[in-house]
């Protein structure tokens, strides 16, 4: 992005117009700043005064000869084209041609280059004749013209709607030239082409110098020696060469200055200084333009002011940052200075002498004397001396070169006027050779272009060049005499493919790579007898046919492609047809006449455009963002965005979330994943650590010294420790997530023996920290940024009440100082100064928390618009060439406009357009176009549904929900920029039509969010906020839990749910050992005391239960156990038995006066270590049981048993005390109750287990023996899993390296951390071998085959240390020193 700066931006000046003098200052060392900044001042005013007191708007036609006008072709001699001046009535009133069609053009001869600002047109006088739409073209020479371009494209104007009135376009960007064409492209339907015209501008003086590749200029500097600390060059060159020197300074301390063409494109190379840098490859360089040997002007500019560099081709300007230590460009090149016989003076090294005797030539000089001196020197169009190493091996420039100014000298002129200065090499002359070269482009799948050869003749020779982007296409296609054979030349994936049929036989030759770069590639054929021959840029190949029969050539040559396109009696296109451009054609060794086909008086050819080359660079400017790679075929351009963390078109969108919340809400639960928090905006996305649970979401981002730092005093120490942290992030990224946040913290400790921290009450304080905005902050943890104090201070709660911070008493007693900081401007924390320790019994230790942040603003940011009228209104949208619009919206009207922005005539709109459709709409100035997504049901259904609109220069796309995205290509050619100049309207329009009922949240435009709510507090009929989340996200609270309505946004309540976790996801497991019993007392969740009576049983016994609804998991190897138990007061029960041979049974005694139904599920071994799922379900006397995901299986209690639970007791998980009641097979199976994982136990609407691990002690529930939270649930081969979606950073390289993240160890501990981590290491073995041990001694052996998982409630730190893709992030680099 060009911004003005000390050097201003040469895209701010018009292209060509030269550099001032002020604009540099060629000084030493002494007030180079203030000169600078007077000089820059001064020069910026009279840049504005020169360009307000320039008037470019003359007449230019209504002057003109007869014979200065030109056209294609005239209706009659009345029409001709002498009679197109506006406002003319002679002859038929203007210009009108024979037939009217896209091949006719008005031509008119301003007799010398000119500089054009204005155009203006008129229909034909008194008729129905006029143009409605057109192109201009300009030319030097009348010949190989090009297009008038604007906002990147082809620029059409738009014309008349009647035959008097007079439609006037301001050009953007003048034309300078002598020659303009109008090409119309559209006219009144009812009536013919017809043409009134006028141009407007000026006269333009230029100094051009013609290089022919063998001549060069050379200035030398003034000052025996120059050194600049700014530096201007301003030119233009046109050329036909792709490779040539433009100008080259170079000085004996390495310092150099070069301006080269290189394959079409520009380079700029430069040194100040540094020969480490001169000899590599690690110069600062930089390339711009393309495609710039097509013989027309080019504006160049060079702008330094010290390191900062601008380099401006056309209209790319790009800024650069030279390498090296030093800011000064010293050209004081070291040779031997002689004297020519014109008394001039000229730098030459003594082995070059007799190379530049023969170049300067025996009329020229001859040198007289010499001696040791030193000449400063700027060589323009060629090699400066021979033998020097940076210039060796390089092409002079072949062209002309025009206003050549070098730090405000203009070089030309003086070499016009023959000043000292100046040294001449070679042929210089001061006007502008144009070489008579007609290229010819093919625009379409239809274009061919027939030429006539010479048939019969024994040897084919023709030659002709080419240059496209295309891979394949028809070069040329021609039979040889009577149908004898065929010659045929194709492009086939960039490589050439010439191929000769004969008599049965092939012959072929493949040559070349990389055919479709866009550069010219020459091509000459010959065939003789047998053989064939090809030069491929001056490259030769041959073959031979195997047949003696000799080849006569053909009459008709076909260049890229054929008439009908597929097949005709005299052309095959089996290849698909060619685009691109061809010029320098040549059969027979005869040049063709491209002009006399181009009047039908030779040849033939279809939709071709001639003595123009219309190729386009569609990568230049590169509109793929965030360094997506751009290719290109002749009709578009494709990015490539593989490894930038962005999709899209032009990858312009995030693969990414903006925050944690946003992922939550998604249905993700807590893990890693890479957010970008100013979504499609520039800054890289970052992988975080995202903790979700129930009250909230954290992001968490760690830095590089985790560990507590500990320091021991020293009378030696006279200087502060200082601690740096970095992050996972860039500062400018974290301020970005932190923006958008609610709340951010981190927590700081100091602790400290004889250390003092603040130095309260009024002293200087001897520790402080720094903060993300670089200022020294010195509060403490849970202070406020205004004061000098800790929390204990604001507490008024210290050790000592004289001091606000505990360390300030300065004891001989640990303590210390420990809170959070939340202001959120000054985070996170990059530095801590460590001042009290200079003394021998100080000790102290800080440490440093990771960054938390949660809550995201954006997300929930809505409003409610409750009239049609209202609107809230916001500045203008700027999405020129790349927009992307989100929102969400709900609502129950049928219509209303979500969004609309205006300009002068593009605009965007987003709407409502039925209960089921959702329209885009926009121009961009190719006219009206609109998208449509259709819904196969109501989206006025008061639920929220989300909206992308996106909009670049490929391409324009809506998306609603998750229905398929909808996209229209954008024309190839069109306008590009979106230009808006009005308000922003949300929720309606500027005419207060249409408007929209109801709400719309989280509106973001190119990744910056609108603050809905702050404007709607202060607009009549729009409220802040928006009710009725639940009734759209209601579904993410799964397993029974209940969707809970907050202001911003929604919680889900997972109290009736034996599930935990912000979705109630989380499974609640517990591990079970031999004894351990889970009693649920049902009378005691009424609230009754534990202590009951039997005679008061009967009060409690109306719980009566007619179904059921069980769902518990389980993992054991353990048999028999009894799983779950439930009894009544009348000694009914329920229960569910784990066999011996591993099958489950479901005892149902509903009638105490009959025998228990069995229902036996066998042919499943469940006890085998793996989880395994139960679902039992009873209505009445029905019964249905699913394990795991099998198909359930149904029982029916027996006729005479009631089906009614009578007086429910308790339920019992794992061993059953005072089993009294129990049956022989139940108490077999309670001997050792249930050993192994019990997960997720729901019996109705209560979670027993969940409960237990909550409240262990507390009614209705009561644990007997060891129970302990487990993962068992977690892993295993069935049922549901609470699963984490991570989303690591994977592909992403480059900018997210950023701020890397260093592991946690400190290197000086690493010995004591490795002992530390033995001793862990043995308890943990030890631990294993005694559970292992009591495990055993029971019947059965029990298994967990837990896989090791970070949960939400595990420590994060720990979660965050364990997880590999994080770890990645992190290396060891501690700065921490004494100073």
């Amino acid at each position: 992005m060009c911004r003005r700066g000390p050097t201003w931006c040469a895209a701010e000046r018009s292209p060509g117009s030269p550099l001032p003098p002020s604009a540099f200052k060629m000084d030493s060392f002494t007030g180079v700043r203030l000169y600078f900044a007077l000089s820059l001042t001064a020069s910026l005013w009279l840049n504005i005064a020169t360009a307000y007191s320039h008037n470019c708007d003359s007449h230019l036609v209504s002057d003109l000869l007869w014979w200065a006008f030109n056209s294609s072709s005239e209706f009659s001699s009345s029409h001709s084209p002498g009679y197109a001046k506006l406002n003319r009535r002679d002859g038929a009133g203007g210009w009108s041609p024979l037939e009217s069609n896209k091949y006719q053009w008005l031509q008119m001869d301003l007799g010398e280059r000119t500089e054009i600002t204005a155009v203006a047109t008129q229909g034909r006088y008194g008729s129905s004749d006029w143009v409605t739409r057109y192109l201009l073209m300009f030319s030097d020479t009348g010949r190989n013209w090009k297009q008038y371009r604007q906002e990147d494209s082809i620029w059409a104007f738009t014309g008349n709607s009647n035959a008097d009135t007079v439609v006037q376009h301001k050009l953007q960007n003048s034309i300078k030239a002598r020659f303009l064409r109008f090409i119309p492209l559209d006219w009144n339907p009812n009536g013919r082409i017809g043409m009134r015209v006028e141009l407007y501008g000026c006269s333009y003086k230029s100094d051009v110098a013609d290089f022919n590749g063998k001549s060069s200029i050379f200035y030398r500097f003034n000052q025996k020696s120059i050194t600049t600390v700014k530096d201007a060059i301003s030119l233009k060159f046109k050329t036909m060469r792709s490779d040539g020197m433009v100008l080259h300074g170079e000085g004996h301390q390495g310092d150099y200055i070069t301006l080269e063409l290189k394959k079409s494109k520009l380079s700029l190379e430069i040194n100040l200084g540094d020969r480490t840098l001169q000899a590599g490859s690690e110069h600062t360089s930089i390339r711009l333009g393309s495609l710039l040997d097509d013989q027309h002007w080019h504006y160049v500019a060079v702008e330094r002011n010290k390191k900062q560099v601008n380099f401006t081709v056309d209209a790319d300007t790009q800024q650069i940052q030279t390498k090296g230590e030093f800011d000064f460009l010293d050209l004081d090149y070291e040779g031997k200075q002689f004297e020519s016989n014109m008394g001039q003076d000229i730098v030459i090294e003594p082995e070059s002498y007799t190379a530049w005797k023969q170049a300067l030539g025996p009329a020229c000089a001859t040198w007289e004397h010499e001696e040791d001196l030193n000449a400063e020197m700027l060589s323009i169009g060629g090699i400066p001396i021979p033998g020097k190493s940076m210039t060796s091996l390089r092409k002079n420039f072949h062209g002309c070169i025009e206003n050549l100014y070098y730090n405000g000298v203009n070089i030309i002129d003086l070499a016009k006027r023959h000043k000292p200065q100046i040294y001449i090499v070679g042929n210089i002359t001061f006007s502008c050779t144009e070489p008579h070269i007609v290229p010819v482009t093919f625009m379409t799948s239809i274009s061919y272009l027939l030429l006539s050869g010479t048939p019969q003749k024994e040897e084919l020779s023709l030659s002709f060049q080419f240059r496209t982007w295309n891979k394949d296409g028809l070069l040329l296609y021609s039979k040889l005499h009577k149908a004898s054979g065929v010659v045929q030349i194709h492009l086939s994936d960039g490589k050439l493919r010439v191929t000769v049929h004969k008599s049965m036989n092939q012959a072929d030759i493949i040559t070349g790579v990389n055919l479709n770069d866009g550069q010219w590639h020459s091509i000459h054929l010959t065939t003789r007898q047998n053989r064939v021959s090809v030069l491929l840029n001056g490259e030769a190949s041959s073959t031979s046919l195997t047949t003696q029969t000799l080849m006569y050539s053909g009459s008709r040559y076909y260049f890229g492609g054929c008439p009908g396109y597929i097949i005709d009696a005299e052309c095959s296109n089996t290849i698909g047809p060619f685009q691109g451009c061809m010029r320098l054609f040549s059969i027979d060794d005869q040049p063709a006449n491209l002009i006399l086909v181009q009047q039908g008086l030779q040849g033939n050819f279809s939709d071709l455009q001639i003595d123009l080359c219309g190729i386009v660079d569609r990568c230049l400017p590169n509109y793929c963002e965030h360094g997506g790679e751009c290719s290109q075929s002749w009709n578009s351009f494709y990015c490539d965005c593989t490894g930038t963390g962005y999709t899209g078109a032009t990858c312009h969108n995030s693969r990414y979330k903006q925050s944690c919340e946003s992922y939550k809400h998604t249905g993700n639960t807590s893990g890693f994943f890479s957010i970008d928090a100013d979504g499609s905006g520039p800054q890289a996305p970052f992988l975080v650590y995202c903790n979700m649970t129930e009250d909230g979401t954290w992001t968490i981002i760690q830095h590089n010294s985790m560990r507590e730092t500990r320091l021991q005093g020293s009378p030696n120490v006279d200087r502060p420790y200082i601690a740096s942290f970095n992050y996972s992030a860039s500062m400018k990224q974290l301020r970005t997530m932190i923006s958008i946040m609610d709340h951010c913290e981190q927590e700081i400790a100091y602790h400290c023996k004889n250390s003092r921290l603040l130095n309260t009450p009024d002293g200087a304080p001897f520790t402080w920290w720094i903060g993300s905005s670089n200022e020294k902050q010195t509060y403490w943890g849970n202070s406020r940024p205004e004061l000098q104090k800790c929390a204990c201070g604001l507490e008024e709660s210290c050790l000592d009440t004289k001091y606000q911070c505990n360390c300030d008493a300065d004891r001989d007693e640990w303590t210390n100082d420990t809170g959070f900081l939340s202001h959120k401007d000054h985070l996170p924390v990059i530095q801590i100064v460590v001042g009290d320790i200079n003394k021998t019994n100080s000790e102290a230790a800080f440490k440093l928390g990771p960054l938390w942040c949660h809550g995201d603003g954006n997300y929930w940011n809505a409003a409610s618009f409750n009239t049609e009228s209202s609107y809230l209104h916001f500045p203008t949208f700027h999405g020129e060439l790349s927009a992307d619009i989100t929102f969400f919206f709900k609502t129950t009207a049928s219509s209303g406009v979500f969004l609309e922005n205006l300009g002068i005539k593009d605009f965007i709109r987003i709407e409502l357009n039925s209960p089921m459709e959702v329209l885009f709409s926009f121009d961009v100035g190719n006219g009206p176009s609109e998208i449509t997504v259709k819904s196969s049901t109501h989206l006025n259904n008061n639920q929220w549904h989300y909206v992308r609109v996106e909009r670049n220069i490929k391409e324009a796309s809506l998306q609603v929900d998750q229905l398929p995205r909808k996209i229209q290509e954008a024309p190839a050619d069109g306008h590009i920029h979106l230009q808006l100049n009005s308000q922003l309207f949300v929720g309606g329009t500027a005419s207060r039509q249409k408007g929209f009922l109801g709400c719309i949240r989280s509106l973001q435009l190119n990744g910056v969010t609108l603050d809905l709510e702050e404007r709607a507090k202060i607009t009549p009929g729009v409220k802040p906020g928006c009710p009725g989340h639940c009734s759209s996200y209601g579904n993410l609270c799964h397993n029974g839990g209940r969707c809970i309505e907050k202001y911003n946004g929604y919680s889900c309540d997972c109290g009736h749910s034996a599930y935990n976790g912000p979705f109630c996801k989380k499974e609640v497991s517990a591990l079970f050992e031999a004894g351990t019993s889970v009693t649920y007392n049902f009378h005691e969740s009424y609230g009754m005391a534990r202590n009951i009576s039997t005679h008061l049983s009967a009060i409690y016994s109306d719980l009566t239960l007619s179904r059921e609804n069980i769902a518990f998991s389980f993992r054991t190897t353990h048999v028999p156990s009894l799983l779950l138990y439930v009894d009544s007061y009348y000694q009914e029960h329920m229960a569910v038995v784990l066999c011996r041979n591993g099958s489950l049974q479901i005892r149902y005694k509903l009638d105490n006066d009959k025998g228990a139904n069995i229902f036996s599920i066998d042919g499943r071994r469940l006890a085998n270590g793996q989880l395994h799922s139960v679902k039992i379900d009873r209505e009445g006397r029905d019964v249905s049981v699913q394990i795991d995901q099998f198909l359930a299986l149904r029982f029916n209690l027996s006729s005479g048993t009631d089906a009614e639970f009578n007086g429910v007791k308790s339920l019992n998980l794992g061993k059953v005390t005072g089993n009294g009641g129990l049956d022989k097979v139940l108490r077999k199976a309670n001997m050792w109750g249930f050993i192994g994982c019990l997960s997720t136990v729901q019996f109705n609407g209560i979670a027993p287990l969940k409960a237990a691990l909550r409240l262990p002690s507390s009614a209705p529930i009561e644990v007997k023996g060891r129970l302990s939270k487990s993962r068992c649930g977690i892993s295993g081969s069935t049922g549901s899993r609470t699963v984490t979606t991570v989303h690591p950073l994977a592909d992403h390289t480059g900018t997210i390296e950023e701020g890397k993240l260093l592991t946690n160890v400190i290197r000086s501990d690493s010995a004591v951390i490795g002992g530390v981590i033995a001793v862990v290491i043995f308890v943990i073995l030890s631990i294993v071998a005694v559970m292992g041990r009591l495990l055993y001694k029971h019947k059965g052996t029990y298994h967990t085959n837990e896989t090791k998982r970070a949960e939400y409630a595990e420590p994060t730190d720990t979660t965050l240390k364990n997880n590999p893709n994080y770890q990645d992030t992190l290396s060891e680099d501690k700065k921490e020193y004494f100073i």
